[in-house]
């Protein structure tokens, strides 16, 4: 990743421009969005970005009981998300490739080192991430990239009673452990490149400058003030934050 590119990604007015531009700049034929909710980010890129040829839907757009997050809407609800996805993408029924599962449930359909580009927006906890990566890892060319949403510097995206975020810093360590360049980016976005040139990351938003996991816990956001979990403090050993 050169710098001028990621200064370029910087100057972007929202999220979705800027990985239009991405997109288009490196020509992406072969694309995989995890996580696809209602279909807004694919349309977006689809209708920009002519030279895709392969676009992956994947998501399970049906009720998980094991997801404690915001977003876990009623099978009703994901239905309807469902239907409006498929209308949004009509257009690119060609090179639309809808895969209606978790990421475990549907992964073997991508050929290995197939994915040019892969943008990782699902269910955001310490497991949800962590088998994302570790999934979509194997589908990506050499040299191509993965992009992701919520990389947030606290895990504290919800209030308490919800798992926390943990896209941050788990995304940092997955690309030390491949030994491979992240950036993080405005708007709670990160892009790893599937690349031999060895880890680094790289700080376009002055953010993250604490990559543990401590640093990241803060207090959970809550207008009563609330502390952390009694069960978690006991736990870590970590004294309720002032």
């Amino acid at each position: 990743m050169m710098d001028d590119e990621l200064d370029s990604m910087v100057r972007a007015s929202d999220r979705i421009e800027m990985w239009i531009q991405f997109v288009q700049r490196h020509q992406s034929r072969a694309v995989a969005e995890l996580g696809v909710a209602r279909g807004i980010f694919a349309e977006a890129l689809l209708s920009n970005c002519p030279e895709i040829s392969t676009y992956y839907l994947i998501d399970p757009w049906r009720h998980l009981e094991d997801w404690n997050k915001p977003a876990n809407r009623d099978d009703h609800s994901f239905e309807a998300f469902y239907e409006e996805t498929m209308a949004r993408t009509e257009p690119w029924t060609s090179a639309r490739v809808v895969l209606r599962g978790r990421t475990t449930e549907v992964i073997h359909s991508i050929p290995d080192e197939s994915l040019d580009f892969a943008y990782v927006d699902g269910d955001h906890t310490l497991r949800g991430i962590t088998v994302d990566l570790l999934r979509i890892w194997p589908k990506v060319k050499v040299d191509g990239f993965i992009g992701g949403d919520d990389f947030c510097p606290s895990i504290w995206q919800h209030t308490e009673g919800f798992e926390p975020t943990l896209v941050f810093p788990f995304a940092v360590h997955f690309a030390e452990a491949m030994d491979t360049p992240i950036a993080a980016l405005p708007n709670n976005q990160f892009v790893i490149q599937k690349s031999a040139s060895g880890f680094d990351f790289v700080d376009k938003t002055g953010r993250y400058g604490d990559l543990t996991l401590q640093g990241s816990l803060g207090e959970p956001p809550s207008n009563k003030g609330l502390r952390l979990p009694k069960q978690f403090l006991r736990r870590t050993g970590t004294n309720s934050p002032r």
